[in-house]
């Protein structure tokens, strides 16, 4: 399969996000559309827009961008029980339908203000039970019709989705992502998921949760087609590998100076952000590139580790992430608009799959002699 590459467009109330350019507008339909617009002319696929109580709609900031571009795929992150499984199903079918297939979901079940929104939930076997329900019925709306089911946390009694989804070639529906590194939401994914989304993990970590993934759809008798991998980081790339690593320190630096405020991922981490924190007591630095001290001074998420460098340095290091598998790439820095111009122009053309492939002919001659 061929890769994809995404970019992360902040819908955040507050400006400066992970230290994106503080303006007031920064929320603006026209800010937004302006990321989007350059998204597609820098041969970026779409981007993620993230999700929580207490930000912009992501679902409204999501149609708004798809109607104000031609090919940009937002990757629309969304939480079980702040949506039903049919209200979801007929909002999403009908976004797709109108975009002409365009969208992709992103199914978060971390924790959130559930309160806020008149939601709740209970231990982690109660909330992974309620994403798996969510997850297959929606399938099954949006693929069958006269849909009735009874489960432990939501039912419906002959529900047909309207507008139908168009299949397009393989695509049945809009792919559904997802993320988790517990042995609960890994279950899930093995058996619910099109994708399975990693964070910044050294690359004997993502191997062997791959491993593991592909050994519990086995094992779970998955009945869908075979679990595909992603990866979302943060990617520093400046003109040199000198100039990337005196960046990415000088931006620690500056993070060190604000530890006071913490990271929102680090209220209550879960399994995958602990998993990131704990990197940094095997190295600052790991594989070849991949900076740990964010994590360190506040860093959260996506922004927890970095790969560093020239984008050939950062390039080398995707490829070897794809060599073990992982086909979709949400990639991120700030500020956020220059850098989808100068990631898309200087790293992008280094990852499209006939650049490695004429890398590896280089490098390996006598494999194609």
């Amino acid at each position: 399969m061929s890769s994809e590459f995404l970019w992360y467009i902040p819908n955040q109330i507050e400006p400066g996000h992970r230290g994106d350019s503080a303006g007031t507008d920064h929320r603006s339909l026209e800010a937004l559309t302006s990321h989007a617009t350059a998204l597609e002319q820098h041969g970026w696929k779409g981007a993620l827009i993230g999700t929580s109580w207490g930000r912009p709609d992501t679902f409204t900031v999501a149609t708004a961008l798809a109607a104000r571009t031609k090919t940009f795929e937002p990757l629309i992150a969304i939480r079980p029980g702040y949506w039903r499984p049919a209200h979801f199903a007929s909002s999403a079918a009908t976004l797709d339908e109108l975009t002409g297939g365009r969208i992709r979901i992103n199914i978060v079940s971390g924790q959130d203000n559930l309160a806020a929104y008149g939601d709740s939930e209970g231990d982690q076997a109660h909330r992974y039970g309620r994403t798996k329900e969510f997850m297959r019925l929606v399938r099954r709306l949006w693929t069958e019709e006269n849909v009735s089911f009874a489960g432990t946390h939501f039912s419906v009694e002959g529900s047909t989705v309207l507008p139908r989804l168009t299949p397009r070639g393989d695509r049945l529906h809009p792919k559904l992502y997802f993320g988790g590194a517990s042995e609960a939401a890994e279950r899930v994914a093995a058996t619910e998921a099109d994708v399975q989304l990693f964070w910044g993990e050294p690359l004997d970590g993502v191997a062997g949760r791959i491993a593991r993934l592909k050994a519990l759809s086995r094992d779970l008798d998955r009945d869908l087609a075979p679990l595909q991998f992603g990866l979302r980081i943060t990617t520093l790339v400046r003109d040199t590998t000198e100039e990337a690593w005196a960046d990415a320190e000088a931006k620690v630096d500056e993070m060190a100076k604000k530890q006071g405020t913490v990271d929102e991922h680090r209220r209550a981490p879960a399994a995958g952000q602990q998993r990131l924190l704990d990197l940094h007591a095997r190295g600052e630095v790991l594989d070849d590139n991949l900076y740990t001290a964010p994590g360190r001074y506040g860093g959260g998420g996506a922004g927890t580790t970095w790969l560093v460098g020239s984008a050939a340095d950062v390039a080398s290091s995707l490829r070897k992430y794809r060599d073990l598998g992982v086909t979709h790439f949400v990639l991120s820095d700030t500020p956020y608009l220059p850098e989808i111009r100068r990631q898309g122009d200087q790293l992008l053309p280094l990852l499209r799959d006939d650049a490695a492939d004429a890398d590896s002919r280089l490098r390996h001659p006598e494999a194609v002699a």
